[in-house]
């Protein structure tokens, strides 16, 4: 759960969307104030506010250190509406997407509820909501302590987005950059420089490679074989760490690719008659996550002042699949909406049936984990965030 701090956070943050004055006042405050010094004081006791509630996180962090933002690259799993804006049919900003979020609102998040941004943010006592940076509703405010740049259907192979018509990893690093230049006009360089150097950047992407564009599309199939694949997805991987790090981004935290041939759809497409898991899908996210995990600790040999840090999502999802039962779940292999083996996007829609309790399910829909499997997920792979300091 989130800290007090990080609640009373939201809450205001839900009253001032739901207030147009307050919106005015928030913008007149931010880029109307003609005394430079008063602009300065204002965005300190902003950032104050931040630290303090910092030191409140459920992660307790050592003295002198804070985690002023969480900044998010990457697909579905992360993306928390940025394909709302964006020309593709790779979209759920409708129900029964969002049915248990605040309001039962379809955000554009892949899921009933929160997603790893948002549960991350809360529990680093950030903020309850990590904004999509593409809404138009996006306060000045919210730059401060973080947005997601995440793309659903994109993935690290370059194909994969022009597969599915949405941000690939280099559209999201132009938008960090356009994303630094307005902080800057906030806050100032120094300061900044300091969010920037101090905040978690997430990256969270690689599934789609795998399952979509080698397997489901077969394209990259008849060029490559796993080995060789794998080479690329670590390729162009590497390319934007470092294209991340040269912005000034240091605590990079990657997930690994997760056991992607248990996920409901891949049972359905590559599992068989009995909706097995796919083991040749298993074995090349494994085999991309060994070849990750080696690429990160090279990195932080060589970038001075890196810290990447590897995140296993494989192996707790896969045990939280097995055995779903010791973690209070009763269904592993197939989604809450619709048939629960293929509904997914468009095709989990308002007329798809879904259970009275997601709750019990591991995956919302047929790729995408519920929130209830989330929060069960997410202090098991932030153990990991220690390596940090």
């Amino acid at each position: 759960m989130g800290t007090p701090c990080s609640r009373l956070g939201s809450e205001n943050q839900h009253k001032l969307r739901a207030s147009g004055q307050a919106k005015k006042t928030l913008h007149f405050l931010f880029f109307k104030m003609s005394s430079s010094s008063s602009s300065v004081l204002f965005s300190t006791l902003i950032i104050f506010s931040v630290l303090f509630c910092n030191s409140k996180a459920v992660i307790q962090l050592p003295p002198n250190e804070t985690i002023p933002a969480v900044i998010v690259f990457g697909d579905s799993i992360v993306d928390t509406g940025n394909n709302n804006y964006l020309k593709t049919i790779g979209k759920c900003n409708f129900p029964p997407y969002g049915q248990d979020f605040k309001g039962k609102v379809p955000t554009g998040r892949f899921g009933n509820g929160k997603v790893p941004p948002d549960l991350i943010a809360e529990e680093l006592g950030i903020k309850e909501l990590v904004p999509a940076y593409l809404d138009p509703l996006l306060q000045p405010q919210d730059l401060i302590t973080g947005v997601c740049f995440a793309s659903g259907g994109s993935g690290y192979d370059p194909l994969t987005p022009k597969l599915a018509s949405v941000l690939s990893m280099s559209d999201q690093l132009e938008m960090f950059k356009e994303y630094k230049a307005k902080l800057k006009g906030i806050v100032g360089e120094e300061r900044t420089n300091f969010i920037v150097s101090k905040s978690i950047f997430l990256v969270v992407t690689g599934s789609n490679d795998i399952a979509n564009t080698y397997f489901l599309s077969h394209i990259r199939e008849l060029e490559y074989d796993i080995p060789s694949y794998t080479d690329l997805m670590v390729d162009q991987a590497t390319t934007f760490f470092k294209e991340i790090y040269e912005q000034g981004a240091r605590r990079i935290a990657v997930l690994s690719a997760p056991p992607i041939g248990c996920v409901p759809s891949q049972r359905t497409l590559a599992g068989g008659i009995l909706r097995k898991c796919s083991e040749k899908y298993n074995q090349a996210a494994k085999l991309f996550n060994i070849k990750l995990s080696a690429t990160l600790d090279s990195l932080n040999r060589n970038l001075p002042n890196s810290k990447m840090v590897y995140l296993d999502v494989y192996s707790p999802l896969l045990d939280l699949i097995e055995n779903p039962k010791k973690y209070g779940f009763e269904i592993a292999n197939k989604g809450c909406c619709g048939t629960g083996d293929i509904e997914v996007s468009i095709l989990c829609n308002p007329v798809s049936a879904t259970c009275t309790d997601a709750s019990k399910y591991i995956f919302w829909d047929s790729f995408h984990p519920t929130e209830a499997a989330y929060r069960t997920l997410i202090p098991i792979v932030l153990q990991n965030l220690s390596s940090f300091f």
